[in-house]
């Protein structure tokens, strides 16, 4: 194994390690890291992933000069080496929703974390970071994105999950891809929330989707999520209709 560096966009990288033996076909865990005058990690990646994980950061970026943590929710994948990193960088905070903030991270983390309101905006020097909860999108409580304004680039946490490796980022649409996934290990909390959530997104105007598992995506995000809302919106449906 080794992971990947692949610059998204402006001052934006992707940590992407694809793990072959995960069933079907394999699997990548993504990680992302937004260089500005106060850096920030989005998705920790697992224990097992640090050493891996920490030096492809370090080749972008001197890990002690890290100063915010986040990720789209608290399951081993997102943050299981939460602590490693505050450990690696003295002056990194975790950030997160008041959801997560009060359920677990407050007890999780190593150094207290930073409760975010929705809507938050972070200012990083140079980028700027908007909090949103989205409760129980894809499948946590305390679920929450980030989407980094100067760039238009939404972090979309699990949203979008895909199998199989593929390229660092694309303009061919992924939900085809994200359906089938999703199809396969049904991990998406289905509520009649889910659908809105999803398509609400589509007002922050983002042009990249960085993605957790799977390839990114960078063209008309709108409709990418407008795709991916309705198709969980049927599937609603049909489960009420049964």
């Amino acid at each position: 194994m080794h992971t990947r560096v692949d610059e998204i966009a402006d001052r934006i990288y992707r940590l992407s390690t694809f793990i072959a033996e995960v069933p079907p076909v394999g699997f990548t865990f993504n990680q992302y890291l937004i260089d500005a005058d106060e850096p920030m990690l989005f998705h920790c990646g697992g224990r097992g992933l640090f050493p891996l994980v920490s030096a492809a950061a370090a080749s972008v970026m001197p890990l002690t000069k890290l100063r915010w943590i986040s990720f789209g929710h608290v399951e081993s994948d997102e943050c299981g080496s939460m602590n490693q990193w505050l450990a690696a960088a003295p002056q990194a905070q975790v950030v997160h929703g008041a959801i997560a903030c009060m359920v677990s991270l407050n007890d999780l983390a190593d150094r207290p974390p930073r409760a975010l309101t929705n809507g938050e905006v972070l200012d990083l020097g140079g980028k700027r970071v908007r909090y949103i909860d989205t409760p129980h999108v894809p499948h946590a409580w305390e679920s929450g994105l980030v989407f980094e304004q100067s760039t238009g680039t939404l972090f979309t946490g699990d949203l979008f999950t895909q199998v199989g490796d593929g390229p660092a980022v694309g303009r061919d649409s992924i939900v085809a891809a994200a359906i089938a996934a999703e199809e396969g290990f049904q991990a998406t909390a289905l509520t009649p929330h889910t659908a809105p959530t999803i398509r609400a997104l589509k007002d922050l105007r983002p042009t990249t989707l960085a993605v957790m598992h799977g390839p990114c995506f960078n063209g008309d995000c709108a409709a990418e999520l407008e795709a991916l809302a309705a198709y969980f919106e049927s599937r609603l449906r049909g489960m009420q209709g049964a």
